[in-house]
């Protein structure tokens, strides 16, 4: 068994932001408007949710910020992903309300100002080392600077995802933009299946068909289960889903639903539900 390569990421961060600068820039009043896959979050306050994260990264990270308690404090003890989760919703909320006096214009040019500087900082960051924050949706309580610069990527591919998706723009899924982000979405599986009960030595593969796809083994052990690159090792169940269904399931935050139609499933199907329902994000 030999557990997945680290993911690199920080040089696509610069693209990245490129990409969304010359998508705003194109937008008409009206696009701003339009309603994403997030109730109540139309492009606007995608767009300052991701100003929110950028400013909020280079002034506690790279500079080391402490603001006020009040201002960060949470309601109650972060012991929980649920708690995490309610705490950084109010953080985000707090947020895009009080800029929902912002003009886009005003979004866009700090956007311009300061996406550059954050891009640059995280790809400058040692991969091995230790991160500023863990990635909890991967179940870690300590993460590598790798993983948590992609965890960023991801975050800002997905959120891009959306508004290119609301304003019927072309996404972006070449292998260059979707291979991190699917291996990066695989890591979430072992939180997937931690409450899967199944004999010790159960093997699920999970396979993502496609230029950007890959291939990965789940193994139970006595007290998790364990990701291993796939080694072509007889499997319990096998998973097969495309690319394009990959990104939508592990990244789309939908609900919790079944076998999605474009998966092939081979051996017992309820060890495939969590595959299926896994995010690689806050949810």
């Amino acid at each position: 068994m030999s557990p997945p390569p680290p993911i690199f990421a920080g040089h696509l961060l610069r693209p990245l932001h490129d990409e969304l600068v010359a998508l705003l820039g194109g937008l008409q009043p009206a696009d701003w408007a339009c309603g994403t896959d997030v109730p109540g979050w139309p492009v606007r306050r995608v767009v300052a949710h991701l100003v929110d994260t950028m400013l909020r990264r280079l002034s506690l990270h790279r500079d080391g910020h402490r603001p006020p308690a009040p201002a960060t404090a949470p309601a109650t003890p972060i012991d929980s992903g649920p708690a995490l989760l309610d705490f950084l919703n109010r953080l985000n909320t707090d947020w895009i309300v009080a800029t929902d006096r912002l003009s886009p214009a005003v979004l866009i040019a700090l956007l311009e100002q300061f996406g550059p500087d954050m891009a640059e900082f995280l790809a400058s960051l040692p991969p091995d080392g230790d991160a500023h924050w863990p990635v909890a949706w991967a179940g870690e309580s300590a993460s590598r600077n790798w993983m948590d610069v992609g965890r960023e990527y991801t975050e800002r591919w997905h959120h891009q995802q959306q508004i290119r998706s609301a304003v019927g723009a072309p996404l972006l899924t070449e292998p260059r933009w979707l291979g991190p982000v699917i291996g990066l979405g695989a890591l979430a599986l072992p939180v997937s299946y931690a409450a899967v009960d199944a004999p010790v030595g159960t093997r699920v593969t999970v396979t993502v068909t496609g230029p950007a796809g890959g291939g990965w083994t789940l193994i139970k052990q006595p007290a998790r289960w364990y990701l291993s690159a796939a080694d072509g090792t007889t499997a319990t169940t096998e998973v097969t889903l495309s690319e394009d269904e990959a990104w939508r399931v592990w990244y789309s935050a939908r609900r919790p639903r079944g076998p999605a139609p474009a998966a092939v499933v081979r051996g017992d199907p309820a060890l495939a539900i969590p595959c299926l329902t896994s995010r690689a994000l806050m949810v």
